[in-house]
């Protein structure tokens, strides 16, 4: 596996794989690599010939008062996985080949960026866009592969990618769990055992909310009740709790397929975010 940080070497080692006809993979993470991540690898060996692996962490994504410096970051064991893997390129660039200096364009995703996540932290999603466009044009991939852990990125992603002609495949991978239910996060690391344990309730709380919802129950009310099982279990503080349409995101006070719900919970000092579908 080559590890690649500037843009010159990048390009030539992609010329060779485009001259050769390789269908190119890509799979962008911020590194802390976990099974989620390496599902997208999976996925992405099985559909391309070669796969390139992004690790940056991105501060654009970061808002005043996150985790940017706290993020984790593990490059060595995240190479060894991915060279264990098959992966081809790690492109791991420095931040002036992301943003050089002098760097004054922002991509930004209007109407499906704005409420959840969008709304919860400000500019996230345009951070997300802009680096995810630099990616695309940078490795200019056959077909690119994110979680459906992220579905609001995901959702972005997918309008970012129609709007500025982007013409590979974006390929949504689905959430990879723990056997309670947790989704895999690298976030999930800043949990202590006690948090760990608590945080089960979130996945919980959506899977029969998400039963009652598809029931016919009251979406207010059930949505209201999962609230509160949360907040009893650990959790202090619930960003939201909605039930959403699947396809443009937009929110629903009753129940239409295809149609999902998302949250985002604070506990301790970790915001974990899940969403799944209601059917």
């Amino acid at each position: 596996m080559q590890i690649v940080r500037q843009l010159d070497p990048l390009r030539d080692a992609l010329a060779g794989f485009r001259k050769a006809g390789t269908k190119i993979g890509l799979v962008p993470t911020m590194g802390a690599l976990h099974a989620g991540h390496m599902r997208l690898v999976e996925v992405a060996m099985e559909q391309c010939d070669a796969v390139v692996a992004s690790i940056f962490v991105n501060p654009a994504q970061f808002g005043e008062g996150e985790d940017l410096d706290a993020y984790p970051r593990q490059e060595a064991a995240d190479a060894a996985l991915l060279e264990a893997a098959g992966v081809a390129v790690l492109w791991a660039p420095t931040a002036d080949q992301i943003y050089p200096s002098g760097y004054a364009t922002n991509v930004s995703v209007r109407g499906i960026s704005d409420g959840l996540c969008g709304a919860a932290r400000p500019g996230h999603f345009d951070g997300v866009a802009t680096v995810v466009a630099k990616l695309f044009n940078q490795i200019r991939p056959d077909a690119a592969f994110f979680g459906e852990k992220d579905y609001q990125q995901l959702a972005v992603i997918r309008r970012m990618a129609r709007d500025l002609d982007f013409t590979h495949d974006i390929i949504g991978v689905p959430t990879v769990r723990d056997p309670d239910g947790l989704a895999l996060s690298s976030r999930n690391a800043y949990l202590t055992a006690e948090q760990r344990a608590d945080a089960v309730a979130l996945p919980e709380a959506m899977r029969e909310a998400a039963k009652a919802i598809a029931a016919g129950g009251r979406v207010t009310e059930i949505l209201a009740e999962a609230k509160v099982h949360m907040l009893a279990s650990g959790f202090h503080k619930i960003d939201y709790l909605e039930l959403r349409d699947a396809n443009m995101l937009a929110l629903l006070d009753d129940f239409t397929q295809p149609a999902r719900l998302f949250v985002a919970a604070h506990i301790g000092r970790t915001r974990l975010i899940d969403n799944i579908a209601v059917s």
